[in-house]
C-alpha cells in the first residue's frame, strides 16, 4: 500500500508490512501544512485519518500528549521518536530502524 499526499508518495507494500523509521519521518512531514517544520494536532489527525484509522480527533490528540515532551503542544524534529513509539503502540503500524 502506499501513504500518499500531494508532495510525497511513500510506499509501503500494505499496513501489515514494515515501513522504515525514514519513511514514516518522511510520510508524517507531508502532513506539515503550513511547513512550520512542526507537526500540530490538527496535521496529526489528517495524518492518522489518512491511513483510515477509527476517532482520529481522539488519537491525535493522545498522540500529541504522548509525544509532545516540551509541552508546546506541537511535535518537532526531536519529539518525532516519542511519537513513532506511539504510532507503533496505539496504531499498529510496524515501523522498523534501517
Amino acid at each position: 500500500m502506499a501513504i500518499k499526499n500531494n508532495a510525497v508518495r511513500v510506499t509501503a507494500r500494505s499496513w501489515d508490512d514494515e515501513m522504515t523509521t525514514e519513511e514514516f519521518k518522511v510520510w508524517l512531514k507531508s502532513f506539515d501544512t503550513n511547513k512550520d517544520g512542526r507537526i500540530s494536532r490538527d496535521e496529526l489527525r489528517r495524518a492518522i485519518r489518512s491511513i483510515r484509522v477509527r476517532f482520529s480527533g481522539w488519537k491525535s490528540k493522545r498522540g500529541v500528549e504522548y509525544a509532545d515532551s516540551n509541552g508546546d503542544g506541537f511535535i518537532d524534529d526531536g519529539e518525532i521518536d516519542n511519537l513513532l513509539e506511539f504510532a507503533q503502540k496505539s496504531l499498529g503500524l510496524k515501523i522498523v530502524a534501517y
